[in-house]
């Protein structure tokens, strides 16, 4: 298993994915079911909306709610999606770039010409 990266320099998206299922196949014994981290990741998912609508809505915190951390909660679905491109065989670092790609040929003007946007 790859070392955990203390903070001192940033992870790529290869090293994350590297971490996470060394992480998975020792501490973790091993993967869940690709349905189930659907179902996990669509969890997440919610909780990120729950926080962001009391720190950037208009709900009001719960008890429950205090003390949770937007890095925290992001992170939580950062992990479930490295661990559904893992074992789906998807290389995050291409697929970024193949879709950085795809969005510039496809929205070359198109937020320019957005008048909602100006």
């Amino acid at each position: 298993m790859t070392e955990t990266n203390p903070g001192t320099r940033p992870l790529t998206i290869r090293q994350a994915q590297d971490l996470v299922d060394g992480w998975i196949r020792t501490t973790g014994v091993r993967y869940f079911s690709e349905l189930t981290n659907m179902a996990i990741l669509t969890e997440e998912v919610g909780e990120v909306a729950r926080l962001m609508s009391r720190l950037y809505g208009d709900q009001s915190f719960k008890e429950s709610d205090k003390g949770k951390e937007l890095s925290d909660e992001l992170a939580d679905v950062l992990w479930v999606l490295i661990c559904i491109a893992n074992q789906t065989g998807v290389d995050l670092s291409a697929a970024l770039e193949k879709n950085f790609t795809k969005k510039s040929i496809r929205d070359a003007t198109r937020h320019q010409d957005n008048e909602k946007l100006r």
